[in-house]
């Protein structure tokens, strides 16, 4: 059976409860023994087939008992209410990971630990990011809020830069490291501060991450 053809471009913000840098990535366990994180993007281009999903906003919520790898996971996603019902229904068959091939991306990864997916909400959101900056703002009104800045000198509070190179990585192959706090009222209910964050551009297909 032939994949859908689709691409997914644009920036994100990814916070969760690790410490800075977020052990994660580095095939450890997690800082705190489970894992919590928001994960924001707008879409900058993007289609699957012949619907446009350019300028849409999709955000979500997940969290595990443990270490990702280990499951029984939960997720909400939440999708901005400018989308046709086309456009909700595409981009909930990206992100779940559907129409990839098995391994490829952080959606196809991450699908395969969830095991409880609450109802997807479309709602209005807010999300204002610049990567240059390491400033970002999510929020779903009544839903949960979310900020991204640098991470800090501790003696001085100058604003540090530190990125993290993956090139064989399914989400990113470059990330921008910030710190990250959010606090969340839906299905999901999670918090954290000033714990990790990072910025990615993200370009992907079926077949992976466009490197």
């Amino acid at each position: 059976m032939s994949m859908a053809d689709w691409h997914l471009q644009g920036i994100e913000f990814a916070s969760c409860n690790c410490n800075w840098g977020c052990p994660c990535q580095f095939s450890a366990l997690p800082t705190h023994g489970n894992c919590e994180a928001v994960v924001s993007m707008r879409v900058q281009h993007g289609h699957f087939n012949d619907i446009s999903l350019d300028d849409l906003c999709w955000v979500g919520t997940f969290a595990w008992p443990g270490a990702i790898h280990e499951g029984n996971g939960r997720c909400q996603v939440f999708i901005e209410d400018k989308a046709s019902p086309a456009q909700r229904e595409a981009l909930l068959t990206i992100l779940s990971g559907e129409e990839t091939e098995p391994g490829a991306t952080v959606f196809q990864v991450f699908s395969s630990t969830i095991t409880e997916m609450y109802e997807p909400q479309f709602v209005p959101i807010e999300f204002s990011v610049d990567m240059a900056s390491r400033q970002a703002h999510t929020r779903i009104p009544g839903v949960l809020e979310v900020t991204g800045e640098p991470i800090r000198n501790p003696v001085t509070g100058e604003p540090q830069e530190a990125r993290l190179i993956l090139p064989n990585g399914f989400e990113f192959t470059e990330a921008e490291m910030a710190s990250g706090s959010y606090r969340t009222h839906g299905a999901i209910k999670i918090s954290s501060k000033q714990s990790h964050g990072h910025f990615a551009k993200l370009h992907f297909t079926g077949q992976g991450v466009v490197r």
